[in-house]
């Protein structure tokens, strides 16, 4: 869905939380919590100047002073459709940089399947596809990403469907799901391995950890990811981008989990 030019869309958090609870909301503390962490107030002041799509990506990355150096560019081909796989350390700066990056390259034309959590940011809208869901929305949105693929933008991926978590005290992606290797194959784009530093607070991981062990069903360290990236004020990041990996590679010898392994550990070979 593309938006109006200079059209002014405003984040709700209020809705934001009853959809994430399908309408049973939180407490009015632990929400008034979530607005503190998502700064409704402060991007809704950047959002009244109605940009959209890369250059609202841009504009927010000039406001907090996040520059990003891009390593690699020479290896992405100048002709053809392709997958861009990519690690996903920090759920905010990271997806928003690659998204501004390819969307810029390819003049808008790139896709990335997106959570109900980025699905608000309505700036970015034009990009997104969400995923995430079940019963008879589930396979409406399968089709919409089997069209995806299938169509003549460029496929931006992120293969762990959430941000990095500690494990076994190791900042790293959660195994990645294979979807991204068979759409691949089946649309023959060639994927290329892109790796992005950084890591979010300890606060992050804390909350992550107690939400697991109290077991409430709620991903609340996901609400910390916008203060997570004002967090990132001042901060330089790196994107390394690897060499693509013709599509003809992914033989039945494996299976596709094991192939979405082994394009893992390419990306994260590109940490320098």
């Amino acid at each position: 869905m593309e938006m109006p030019k200079n059209s002014v869309v405003l984040i709700d958090t209020e809705a934001i939380v009853n959809k994430a609870t399908k309408g049973k909301g939180l407490p009015r503390w632990i929400v008034r919590l979530i607005k503190k962490f998502i700064h409704e107030e402060e991007f809704n002041q950047n959002f009244r100047d109605g940009k959209l799509g890369w250059e609202f990506v841009e504009h927010f990355f000039n406001y907090i002073d996040v520059k990003v150096d891009v390593i690699g560019e020479e290896n992405i081909p100048a002709e053809g459709l392709f997958t861009f796989a990519s690690n996903h350390p920090l759920g905010g700066a990271d997806a928003g940089f690659e998204v501004a990056y390819f969307a810029r390259r390819y003049n808008g034309n790139v896709c990335v399947p997106a959570n109900s959590f980025l699905m608000n940011l309505k700036q970015l809208s034009e990009y997104l596809i969400p995923v995430n869901k079940v019963g008879a929305q589930g396979r409406e949105l399968a089709q919409m990403l089997n069209e995806a693929f299938q169509s003549d933008r460029q496929m931006l991926y992120f293969p762990a469907g959430a941000c990095s978590r500690k494990i076994n005290g190791v900042i790293t992606d959660l195994p990645w799901m294979k979807t991204f290797i068979t759409k691949s194959r089946q649309s023959h784009r060639d994927i290329v391995p892109v790796w992005f530093s950084g890591r979010n607070s300890n606060r992050f991981y804390f909350i992550d950890r107690i939400t697991k062990w109290l077991g409430k069903g709620q991903n609340l360290a996901m609400y910390t990811l916008p203060d997570e990236f004002f967090r990132s004020r001042g901060k330089r990041f790196k994107m390394v981008i690897g060499k693509p990996i013709p599509w003809q590679s992914f033989t039945p010898d494996k299976t596709d989990t094991q192939w979405a392994d082994y394009v893992r550990e390419r990306v994260y070979e590109l940490a320098q």
